[in-house]
């Protein structure tokens, strides 16, 4: 199987690195001065100091021509894009005839109507040809990229897009999960993003890990209101993309939306936090998105706002988490 991923970020090198040991695989970069330095360094200094790449990983960039003929020579396409990417790559990738997934979790910025879309959604806007899904699920590119026990979900309408995802990346070390609940999948990818910021903050702060565990679990229904509310099957929520990526994005010290909570536990600035962090974190550019589309639904989520409140400067870290802990007492089941 052939495979062209385009994106060399830390997640797409990871990827890229995992597969090529049994596939062979082109790692796309739109920046010819990182082409140049992987090709000579066959790693990706940038993103991944210290991991090298496998013969079967051959990089390329613009030069290599234009994306749709270079998708067209491939078995199986990846976006590793950031969100913000994805809308510019599916225009581009439109009329590609071969199964295409992408790896972002978000929603895309959008205007106060909507709160913005997510990924299958833009596909069915500019792309509603495709063959198209997401992989997605509990992971850290420097651990897939040493080859440490993950698993992955491979969300998609499309039988053919899954069984390519599973083809592709199910390894010993990588188990890759099928499921055709793309929306659910989706909702979960993003919106734990912007709580891991939330349990971030409160680590930060030093509350606990009562506090921790309460912020998890409420936040988890925060995710299952708003995806049950966007056709989402609830069970989604219960597994890898779920629960397991909400719980190692919240708790794990290499998660960058987890750190940005830490950060601003400790005094700095949104612009300091995110400045240092080197890579993007998708829950500071989608948390207002993420409160828009719930609203707009009629889906409380008190957790993402308090997030919202905090990243717009109109709360003050312990004024966050006094908003979700002073929550009027309620059953809980009920939110």
């Amino acid at each position: 199987m052939r495979i062209l991923i385009l994106g060399a970020g830390a997640w797409g090198t990871a990827l890229a690195v995992s597969a090529a040991g049994r596939h062979p695989v082109t790692l796309w970069a739109r920046d010819t001065a990182q082409v140049a330095q992987m090709r000579q360094a066959r790693e990706n200094a940038r993103y991944l100091p210290g991991i090298g790449f496998p013969e079967h990983l051959q990089v390329e960039g613009p030069a290599a021509g234009a994306l749709d003929r270079l998708a067209a020579a491939h078995d199986l396409v990846i976006i590793a894009t950031p969100m913000a990417g994805l809308r510019g790559m599916l225009q581009a990738l439109a009329e590609v005839r071969v199964p295409l997934a992408w790896l972002c979790k978000g929603f895309e910025a959008g205007g106060p109507s909507t709160g913005g879309l997510m990924g299958h959604e833009i596909q069915a806007e500019v792309a509603p040809g495709l063959q198209a899904g997401a992989l997605s699920g509990p992971s850290f590119a420097l651990e897939v990229a040493r080859g440490q026990p993950t698993a992955l979900v491979a969300a998609s309408p499309h039988a053919a897009v899954r069984e390519a995802l599973v083809a592709a990346f199910h390894s010993p070390s990588l188990r890759v999960y099928a499921n055709d609940d793309l929306a659910g999948v989706e909702v979960g990818g993003a919106v734990k993003n912007v709580l891991a910021i939330a349990t971030g903050l409160c680590d930060g702060l030093g509350l606990g890990l009562n506090a921790r565990a309460a912020l998890i679990t409420r936040g988890l229904a925060e995710i299952s209101r708003l995806g049950l509310a966007l056709g989402a099957r609830a069970e989604t929520f219960m597994g890898l993309s779920g629960l397991g990526d909400l719980v190692l994005t919240a708790t794990g010290d290499l998660s960058r939306n987890r750190r940005v909570g830490l950060l601003l536990a400790r005094g700095q600035t949104l612009g300091q936090a995110v400045e240092s962090l080197g890579h993007v974190a998708e829950g500071v550019y989608c948390a207002r998105t993420v409160v828009q589309r719930a609203a707009s639904l009629g889906v409380d989520m008190p957790i993402a706002q308090a997030v919202v409140g905090l990243l717009d400067g109109r709360l003050q870290p312990a004024e966050a988490l006094s908003v979700l802990m002073g929550r009027e007492a309620r059953a809980e089941g009920r939110g």
